[in-house]
């Protein structure tokens, strides 16, 4: 898979029949798009993987090994399972000086490196096919474990010593070796989450990966105890409370990275579920640009940022990377001329020229008490980590107005929402119009893998089904590879929709008035929704149609915004003037309104007619519909 003479791996397997010339030339063509490896590419467009892997060896005149992959005792001693997986080697045999290993990549000069410098034996490298050595690592992850279960200590004799045969069990070497391996393979999925829970007979371990679920291990029910005890002792939790939910917090340090662990356990059927967040605590501070905000968003949001006060905030559910947002933007602000102060709970991340509180509010340092506080520390920017009450709205509206910028978050669908759901909150609509200057509401998508996405021709059956316009139009995607596990995605990229608050939505807020009309306003000011954004990311070949799809669907009655496009449109339009999609109609009951009906199925009510002539029989009123 050599950049260098890819001609010749493509002759090697013209002369052996795996390809002809004309699926040469096609992949050639793509290799000079992409930048990719040829076998990579010729891989994805169908060759056989074997064949491709056979002349690499041929190429680089190294042997080649079929699946499966049987590694000898020796050498799994001298690599554990943790360096195996993060380098991709599988460990065949070793002698006093020399370690057979199998890779996908033998041009992988850096893991070979590693590799000698963690076994102190020179590396000789041979060639197998991705999917062998993943097959391989699975197995080497399932032996690692075996051997760890089979030494495992029994359960306590008596069961008044059940606490402290859990403590011992706990801080016995086997257990404490399953839970780094879990944590470890967790880490190397880049997993956001760990869910242990009971499953019958096994306790099931799943990791969050991209925002979905997987599956890590499985492991007898019998180990639950001792298991679930670790976790506890890591986060300084009581392991004698097995019927309440607890919550605390550790760290542990995996491949030289240093994580925090917020360690959260509930009771349930059959023992306890556990779900520990993994966070790497110095990994704050990341570019604005690569959350996945295009230009224009970026440069009005950073226009938001430069402001002396106000109140910004960044909306949307939890896991939508609100948190991540946040310490982007305070990593573009000067942290040497400003006083910059966070109040958070928990503190996630830690980022150089901040003060960092932790609230606690059983001590009596809740939000509102701690920006009061702080507002006697002579700060000039605040970051707080949720508005939770009216106490703390009314006091970060205050404090905005007396010259601070505050930045924080709220739960809502959308950003026009925000301003009503704080005049819900309780607070004043003059200090909501008077304070607020701006929202970001965001989510999620998985991102398409760089090595493996490729752009097809929208299935126009596939839109219809969402509801969209049938177009031709090219977007993204998946396809799967060794370097996204085969999933086709690769990390997350954010889909965002930028509120700058106008003088004609202050007025709205300052009247009160409901979301649909500080949306219109929003729209007409040049307020992009996020399915506007969604599709854009479809498009721009960042993440799939079917990624987006439930963020389409959910603001597919969201008038003022065509779901298709997402330009302005306004309550009474029945079709977009953009892209001429067809936009649902409600009557002003509420009830979702078929076209072809002449009046509401729950009111009664005539409706008027359509574009085509069709609504309510001449001569009788007509009942607006929105």
């Amino acid at each position: 898979m050599s950049r260098s003479t890819p001609r010749v791996l493509g002759q090697q397997l013209l002369a052996a029949g795996a390809v002809d010339a004309l699926q040469l030339e096609g992949a050639l063509d793509e290799q000079r798009r992409t930048g990719e490896r040829l076998g990579e590419v010729l891989v994805r467009r169908g060759t056989d993987a074997g064949a491709v892997a056979a002349a690499l060896a041929a190429q680089l005149r190294l042997p080649y090994v079929p699946a499966p992959l049987v590694p000898e005792a020796a050498a799994l001693r001298l690599v554990n399972g943790s360096l195996a997986a993060r380098l991709r080697i599988v460990p065949l045999a070793a002698t006093d000086r020399t370690l057979r290993v199998a890779m996908a990549d033998p041009l992988d000069a850096a893991a070979i490196d590693d590799l000698q410098f963690q076994t102190g034996r020179r590396v000789e490298p041979v060639v197998a096919v991705p999917r062998a050595i993943e097959v391989a690592l699975a197995a080497y992850e399932a032996s690692a474990v075996d051997a760890i279960l089979g030494r495992l200590p029994g359960k306590g004799a008596h069961p008044d010593e059940e606490v402290r045969a859990l403590r011992r069990a706990s801080e016995a070497a086997p257990v404490v070796a399953l839970v780094d391996l879990m944590m470890a393979r967790a880490a190397q999925h880049r997993a956001s989450d760990i869910h242990i829970e009971p499953a019958g007979d096994r306790l099931r371990v799943r990791v969050r990966v991209d925002g979905v679920l997987r599956p890590l291990l499985e492991l007898p029910r019998e180990t639950g105890g001792a298991f679930v005890s670790r976790l506890k002792v890591m986060a300084d939790l009581d392991i004698a409370v097995k019927r309440k939910p607890q919550d605390g917090r550790g760290s542990a340090r995996i491949d030289g990275r240093e994580l925090a662990l917020r360690v959260s356990t509930l009771p349930a059927q059959g023992g306890e579920k556990v779900v520990i967040r993994l966070l790497e605590a110095d990994n704050a501070g990341q570019r604005l640009d690569a959350l996945g905000f295009d230009d224009a968003t970026s440069l009005r949001f950073q226009r938001l940022l430069d402001r002396s006060h106000g109140v910004l905030l960044v909306t949307g559910p939890t896991g939508s990377g609100k948190t991540t947002t946040l310490y982007a933007a305070l990593s573009t602000l000067d942290r040497e001329r400003r006083n910059l102060i966070t109040l958070e709970d928990p503190v996630e991340y830690r980022l150089e020229g901040l003060t960092q509180v932790q609230v606690h509010k059983r001590a009596g340092l809740g939000f509102a008490a701690a920006l009061r506080a702080v507002l006697r520390q002579d700060p000039d920017v605040i970051m707080v980590g949720e508005l939770r009450d009216r106490e703390t709205v009314e006091t970060a509206m205050a404090a905005a107005l007396t010259g601070h910028l505050v930045l924080s978050t709220l739960h809502t669908n959308d950003a026009p929402s925000a301003a009503t759901r704080l005049a819900e909150m309780g607070a004043a609509p003059y200090l909501v119009a008077g304070g607020l200057i701006g929202v970001l509401a965001q989510r999620l998508a998985r991102r398409l893998c760089g090595h493996c996405a490729r752009r097809v021709t929208a299935p126009s059956e596939r839109l219809r089904e969402l509801g969209l316009p049938a177009r031709d139009a090219d977007i993204a995607e998946a396809v799967g590879c060794p370097h996204c596990d085969g999933t086709g995605y690769r990390g997350r990229v954010g889909i965002f929709e930028l509120l700058v608050v106008s003088p004609a939505v202050r007025q709205l807020v300052l009247r009160r008035a409901p979301a649909h009309a500080i949306r219109d306003a929003a729209r007409v000011a040049g307020c992009r929704s996020l399915a506007q954004d969604a599709w854009d990311k479809v498009l721009g070949g960042l993440t799939t149609l079917d990624e987006v799809a439930p963020l389409l669907a959910l603001f597919a009655d969201d008038a003022p915004s065509c779901p298709s496009c997402g330009e302005a449109t306004r309550p009474g339009y029945r079709v977009c003037p953009a892209c001429g999609h067809t936009l649902r109609r409600r009557c002003r009951c509420g009830t979702r309104v078929d076209p072809a009906w002449h009046r509401c199925a729950s009111c009664g009510a005539a409706l008027r007619p359509d574009a085509d002539g069709r609504g309510h029989p001449l001569g009788e009123p007509a009942h607006d519909t929105t």
